[in-house]
């Protein structure tokens, strides 16, 4: 599909309740089509892989066209660059999330990547970092334990971000970590009571919760035997 032809079917599957709708969750509606996940996956899989349709559907700035460009992008083709300057239009966690999903845990900069946004003051650029960590624990199998382990020291820091956002994705990072096996298990429990002893009403949420989860019966069975 070409660029106007994308448009076109963006326009006709948008409707002004649903725009209405997600402008409650703090969506610009005047940058929004509401067009729901499975339709853009739909457009994506007629499209194929397009670095240059990519790049002209990120400029558009709407959010159906920002997530149709994270599905379409072809992650060989990512620049460093072009990560960073994506980040730095993040202005709405599913833009991040889904950018993260779609196609920055598949180039080849995102372990870097989570380094260096775990660094940043912006809030979306920030939640990015974990993000990150939270989808590569899950879908990078093959990677060694001692990638996953270089996270905790970030996750610990970062812990004491009280942005609704960001803290979030810490304690998605550190769940998602201590669900990849038992090994993990055992250590992210032990982080998260090394973060619990921290005075950050943040901190204490993030440690709370993830213990709750990765103590649970159900995780517990999943990766082996209780604790």
């Amino acid at each position: 599909m070409k660029f106007e032809e994308i448009i076109q079917e963006l326009e006709s599957l948008s409707s002004p309740e649903d725009v209405e709708g997600m402008a409650r969750f703090g969506i610009n509606p005047k940058k929004v089509y509401a067009v729901k996940i499975p339709e853009l996956r739909r457009i994506a899989k007629k499209t194929g892989k397009n670095h240059a349709l990519a790049l002209k559907l990120w400029e558009k700035g709407y959010r159906e066209t920002r997530i149709l460009a994270c599905m379409i992008e072809d992650p060989d083709l990512v620049t460093s660059e072009q990560m960073d300057e994506w980040a730095a239009d993040f202005d709405f966690w599913e833009i991040c999330d889904q950018c993260c999903m779609k196609l920055f845990r598949m180039t080849p900069f995102a372990y870097q990547k989570i380094f260096e946004w775990g660094k940043r003051d912006e809030e979306f650029t920030k939640r990015a970092a974990f993000t990150l960590i939270a989808v590569l624990a899950v879908h990078d199998k093959r990677a060694p334990d001692e990638k996953f382990e270089e996270f905790f020291p970030l996750i610990i820091r970062e812990s004491t971000d009280n942005r609704n956002y960001v803290k979030k994705a810490v304690n998605w990072a550190l769940r998602h970590i201590g669900k990849r096996n038992l090994n993990f298990n055992r250590k992210a429990i032990i982080v998260a009571e090394d973060i619990l002893k921290i005075d950050s009403k943040s901190a204490k949420w993030i440690a709370k919760d993830a213990l709750r989860e990765l103590k649970s019966e159900k995780v517990q069975k999943k990766i082996g035997k209780p604790w």
